[in-house]
């Protein structure tokens, strides 16, 4: 899967599914799929070093006034394009990306192409089943106290996919960038504590 610079993927183990019979779809067709592609405000484990944890949760309003305009759907990240929220030619897009009180709703219809067609029996025969999505972080915060990142504000979504993995490190660069900073300050911190510490005590010694 290529990782493109600055965008940072999250690959999550939320259901990607067909729609049952008789469900409501957002779209008219018979290659109907929809999941959710993140959770809001609902922390999940990202990263772990050195037996500390690291969290990161979504604010429920780091999508407002994102730029959603040209999302695509595709398999991995990677190759054909499936589903699109803004089509050429005038025609109607096949792909919904919805912020949603509990999280980013998408849902898609595979019908258009022989290869989206075969993406959807993939997914409904339950071989594919899970979400990712690509995205920028425009405001972030960290508390060193629970380890935890909170994801302010998104600048741009850039695709939804199926994937056939739920985790895969290739996906999480960004992530591991972001927080093998945010390790190393921690490790300044305590060294800088400590020398303060010892300072403190030698002088109390003398």
């Amino acid at each position: 899967m290529p990782i493109v610079k600055d965008r940072e993927y999250r690959q999550m183990a939320l259901p990607l599914a067909t729609a049952a019979t008789g469900t409501a779809k957002r779209f008219d067709t018979d290659f109907y799929v929809e999941g959710f592609a993140t959770t809001f405000d609902t922390p999940y484990l990202l990263y772990e070093y050195d037996g500390v944890q690291y969290f990161e949760v979504v604010d429920r309003n780091a999508l407002a006034g994102a730029d959603l305009s040209d999302v695509i759907m595709q398999y991995d990240h990677a190759g054909m394009v499936y589903a699109r929220n803004k089509m050429a030619k005038s025609k109607p897009p096949s792909l919904l990306v919805e912020p949603q009180e509990s999280g980013l709703f998408i849902a898609a219809d595979l019908g258009l192409t022989e290869e989206a067609r075969k993406l959807y029996s993939t997914i409904d025969a339950g071989l594919i089943y899970k979400m990712s999505w690509a995205f920028r972080v425009a405001e972030d915060a960290y508390n060193k106290d629970t380890h935890t990142r909170t994801i302010l504000q998104i600048k741009k979504v850039y695709d939804v996919s199926a994937v056939s993995y739920p985790a895969n490190a290739d996906t999480d660069i960004a992530a591991r960038s972001y927080f093998d900073g945010v390790i190393e300050a921690e490790r300044r911190e305590a060294l800088a504590r400590q020398a303060q510490l010892l300072k403190l005590k030698i002088l109390l010694e003398v």
